[in-house]
Parts: C-alpha cells; sequence; structure tokens
C-alpha cells in the first residue's frame, strides 16, 4: 500500500502575517495518520525560517522550485545544497506556471530533478497537459516527453524520492476540475509509463498524485480512484479547506 501524500503549493500568495495565521490556525490543527500519510506545505522562500521553526512536527516543508545551477556567482537564485543545508526535505518541480511564465522546458525540469535528487531531497514532479493538447488527443504524447526528460537524468534508484504530480493546466485556478475518470485515466497511464519505462518496483511504489482545482468538494470522489495517491493543492491550500481535503485523504479508498 502505497502512503498517500497531499502537498500544499501557496503559490506567491500571503504576507508574513497570512502565513503565522494559516499556520496557527489551519496547518497545525490538523489531524492525520502519518502512517497512512504525508504532509507537506510549500511557503514562499522569504516565509520558510518562520514556518519551519513554528509548524507542527508531522507537517513537512517543501521550496516551489530551485535553482538549474549549484552555488556561485548566480544572483538571485537557491540552490539545492543550499535547501539541504536549510533542511528543507521536499522541492516542487516543473510546475506549469514555471514552465508558461518562466520559460522552463521539459529538459531543463529532468536537470532540476536530478540536481534535487543528487542532494538527497525528495521532489514533486508536475506534469500535465494544456486544454489544446487535451481537446487535440495528445494528452498522453505531452505527458510521456515530460517523464522521459526526467527519466533521461536519473537513475532508476533515484525514483524512489519521486512523487509524480498530475495536474491538467487546464483545471490549475480555473474551477474545473478533471472528473475521477479522466483523472484515473491519466494515472493509469503514468504507472503503465513507470512500469514499462524504470520496471515493476517504480510501478508499484511511485505515488502519483492529482492537482487542479481540488477542493473539499471533490477530494473523497477523486482519492477512490485505484492509481490516485493524493493531491498537490492549490488555492484551497491557503483556506480552512485543505483540513478536509488532508482528512479525505487520510480515510483513503
Amino acid at each position: 500500500m502505497r502512503r498517500y501524500f497531499v502537498g500544499g503549493n501557496w503559490k506567491c500568495n500571503n504576507t508574513l502575517a497570512q502565513t503565522q495565521s494559516l499556520i496557527n490556525s489551519v496547518i497545525n490543527k490538523l489531524v492525520f495518520d502519518t502512517n497512512k500519510i504525508e504532509v507537506a506545505v510549500a511557503p514562499i522562500f522569504l516565509h520558510l525560517p518562520w514556518v519551519q521553526a513554528n509548524i507542527q512536527k508531522n507537517v513537512q516543508l517543501a521550496i516551489q522550485n530551485s535553482s538549474l545551477t549549484k552555488m556561485g556567482a548566480y544572483t538571485g537564485e537557491i540552490s539545492v545544497e543550499q535547501v539541504k543545508d536549510f533542511g528543507i526535505p521536499w522541492v516542487i518541480l516543473g510546475h506549469s506556471e514555471r514552465r508558461q511564465f518562466y520559460g522552463e522546458t521539459n529538459e531543463i525540469v529532468g536537470k532540476k530533478t536530478r540536481l534535487a535528487l543528487d542532494q538527497q531531497l525528495s521532489v514533486m514532479a508536475c506534469v500535465g497537459e494544456k486544454l489544446a493538447d487535451r481537446e487535440s488527443g495528445q494528452t498522453t504524447n505531452v505527458i510521456q516527453a515530460q517523464l522521459a526528460a526526467i527519466k533521461k537524468e536519473l537513475t532508476i534508484e533515484q525514483w524512489s524520492k519521486v512523487v509524480v504530480a498530475y495536474e491538467p493546466v487546464w483545471a490549475i485556478g480555473t474551477g474545473k476540475t478533471a472528473s475521477p475518470e479522466q483523472a484515473q485515466e491519466v494515472h493509469a497511464f503514468i504507472r503503465g509509463w513507470l512500469k514499462s519505462q524504470i520496471g515493476t518496483q517504480a510501478e508499484q511504489a511511485t505515488r502519483i498524485i492529482y492537482g487542479g482545482s481540488v477542493t473539499e468538494k471533490n477530494a473523497a470522489d477523486l482519492i477512490k480512484q485505484p492509481d490516485l495517491d493524493g493531491f498537490l493543492v492549490g488555492g484551497a491550500a491557503l483556506k480552512p479547506a485543505f483540513a478536509d481535503i488532508v482528512a479525505a485523504a487520510n480515510k483513503g479508498r
């Protein structure tokens, strides 16, 4: 049985006071079985020190992005060596907003993933298709290309520290959610790809989570799908509803 995973991606949101309120009123009141589910949240870089010092021990921390370069003369960047040194265990890579607004290609995401895993960080690797891709029947081709760029950079053993996050771009922040059946179809494809390209162990052990307008209203139906192992939550991760989403994953199938 794969342990469920719920990530909260706070994106570029919150003042420090708002982050403190969210931690105290929602995150630190979460109750879940750590043998059954992992929970991680990703504040902005500036708030990480305060969050790290004040968050409950059962909730892990993630960063929302990391540099394509190591430490050195790279103004404005934060390297994975520094993330590891700071004690942050998770990094989100390949989010569609990084691809769309900052020009990150499949190849860049693959190289960033390798750098993070070389530092023994764990990675939420995001994949997903745009609306035009889905409407033209290219969903699996797009996702296969995204996964292949990661595979090119990793050893088989490194896949044990990867969580694949399927986030259809047309469902992120739009209020539109893939139906449970649509999500399961793509999750099953990803699991089949893992089996054929990485191996049976990766197929069985790798967690594949869903992101894209996940709310407290649809989480329970989504988690029932056999190849869906949790969620990467955006907007709802900033609200009390995040507790209901964690509870749905904690209950499981």
